[in-house]
């Protein structure tokens, strides 16, 4: 049997939406003409064919990720399926092999995913680099330790002329962060302002400081009948949190609590180092719980490298030996890195860090510390050299990605 393996065409899209259909069990719809069919192009798909019929699907979105202050290509994979009469053929590795090339000659120099099972993933050399953290509190239990609710002004505008104002206020939140991806209006529409029906429509609030500046937003949603309680049955539910003062944090959070009638407040995707647990009163209270977040994998090691951003002075070299899918990755690279810009170039030697591509991943993600990385057997080098990669590698914030794709 031959299996071809090409871009899908723009009259075969409707074969994609109908794999994604069969193996995601109708998650993103059970017609041919579902999410996946319409989320995606046909130049960005690499799909397996066999006697013309789709029987593998793969596509990998065009985003642009923030790198600890700096702006990265990112090829965000999706919609990744076999039928299961075509699995254990080894398609999806043939089609992987072949994307990281493509996505290498676009640029790419880092791809990311939300993983199904991350077994799969862990065989590309993707690593787990982000977490989302959840909180399920009462409003009446939204309070802080030291009484002060923050001083700024919240109001609630309408979605039209909020837009523009949340998209500012997002661009200046992630800019020296890391794993955020940029968004497009697509983006914001489907993740953050979507109208869903279980959900109810989307709020916006706006937090201003005192001299009348935006400083702060809230997404949310709320719905009656949610919660088993006599007086305060309504759920609200938070989409997106931005603050650009820790004013504005607490005062958003404090536009929530005046929410008489909701007796539960959920908060799925805050970032593993959001301040909610240092400020709480009653930190217990936030039922805080993480879970699994996007994986990520290096794509182009010296294009990453070079393209990140630096908090700190520092020059060290790095051994990355284990890249079969991408072995233009496996050598020896001089990173010589400053808060204006990073050099790679190719040296050679032992390398003063020894890692596989998964490790960078974790290691160039701030996700894990080379410390870490090292106490677990994942890199080796000196003890000097291992602190000298976590100064080069320290983030300014923790690593996360509130948007799916």
């Amino acid at each position: 049997m031959n299996i071809e393996i090409r871009p899908a065409r723009a009259d075969e899209m409707e074969q994609m939406g109908a794999v994604g259909a069969y193996v995601y069990s109708g998650s993103f719809g059970d017609t041919p003409d579902n999410i996946i069919a319409q989320s995606n192009q046909p130049e960005w798909t690499l799909c397996a064919f066999a006697d013309g019929r789709m029987v593998s699907s793969y596509s990998a979105i065009p985003f642009t990720m923030r790198a600890n202050g700096k702006a990265v290509a990112l090829a965000g994979v999706s919609a990744v399926g076999t039928l299961p009469e075509f699995r254990r053929m080894g398609i999806i590795r043939r089609i992987t092999t072949q994307s990281f090339a493509d996505m290498r000659e676009r640029g790419q120099s880092v791809a990311a995913l939300w993983a199904s099972q991350a077994a799969i993933y862990q065989r590309y050399q993707y690593a787990l680099v982000t977490m989302q953290r959840s909180y399920t509190v009462d409003t009446v239990d939204i309070r802080f330790h030291d009484a002060d609710a923050g001083a700024g002004d919240v109001r609630r505008i309408d979605l039209e002329s909020g837009y523009d104002i949340i998209k500012s206020l997002y661009i200046q939140f992630v800019a020296d962060r890391m794993c955020y991806i940029h968004r497009a209006k697509p983006l914001w529409l489907h993740n953050v302002l979507e109208e869903r029906s279980e959900d109810g429509p989307a709020h916006i609030a706006i937090c201003n400081d005192a001299t009348g500046q935006p400083c702060g937003y809230i997404v949310y949603t709320v719905r009656a009948g949610r919660v088993d309680h006599p007086a305060r049955s309504a759920e609200l539910l938070i989409r997106d949190l931005v603050w650009l003062t820790p004013d504005a944090y607490r005062s958003l959070w404090s536009f929530v609590a005046r929410h008489d009638l909701v007796g539960r407040v959920r908060w799925q995707s805050a970032a593993v180092d959001d301040p909610a647990e240092e400020l709480f009163f009653e930190p217990r209270l936030l039922g805080a719980q993480n879970r699994e977040g996007i994986w990520l994998r290096i794509v182009d090691a010296p294009s990453a490298l070079a393209t990140r951003g630096y908090d700190a002075e520092g020059s060290i070299s790095i051994s990355i030996h284990d890249d079969a899918l991408a072995p233009w990755n496996n050598g020896v690279f001089r990173l010589d890195a400053a808060p204006e810009g990073a050099e790679v170039s190719i040296t050679s030697g032992e390398g003063d860090i020894r890692l596989g591509s998964k490790a960078l991943a974790s290691l160039y993600t701030g996700f894990r510390s080379a410390r870490e990385l090292a106490a677990w057997g994942l890199l080796e080098g000196s003890t000097a050299a291992v602190r000298s990669a976590d100064a080069v590698f320290a983030t300014r914030h923790a690593p996360h990605c509130p948007d799916h794709f």
